[in-house]
């Protein structure tokens, strides 16, 4: 599910015209996702598709549409950090079983100062 969650991100970051993966496009992956157990959370907390869509215009504007959308998108640093915090997480807590959507929205808490916290 996590896999599917980064890569249903990726996939909105071109449609919001974001040349780079960060934090708020690791939690629009989460909700898409739909059906682990942080989707469920954020839903149960009222935190939509539509708005942290909204939200992530607001906060960062929408893309560059000279950017092309060919190009595979990056990491932004405190995505990068999310995902580290999250692989680390899961490796330092005995649990067998790849990392999880739990992880990576937890990784994404932890990096307190980038737009997916604010979101």
């Amino acid at each position: 599910r996590a896999i599917k969650a980064f890569s249903l991100g990726k996939v909105e970051a071109v449609k919001l015209w974001r040349p780079a993966v960060g934090t708020e496009i690791l939690l629009i992956g989460i909700i898409i996702e739909g059906t682990s157990l942080a989707a469920k959370f954020l839903r149960a907390h009222g935190i939509t598709l539509t708005k942290v869509r909204e939200e992530c215009i607001k906060l960062l504007e929408k893309g560059d549409k000279d950017y092309s959308v060919q190009v595979e998108p990056s990491l932004t640093e405190s995505a990068r950090k999310a995902l580290d915090w999250a692989v680390n997480h899961k490796l330092n807590s005995g649990e067998n079983g790849e990392v999880t959507t739990t992880d990576m929205l937890l990784g994404i808490w932890s990096e307190k100062d980038s737009p997916g916290h604010k979101i």
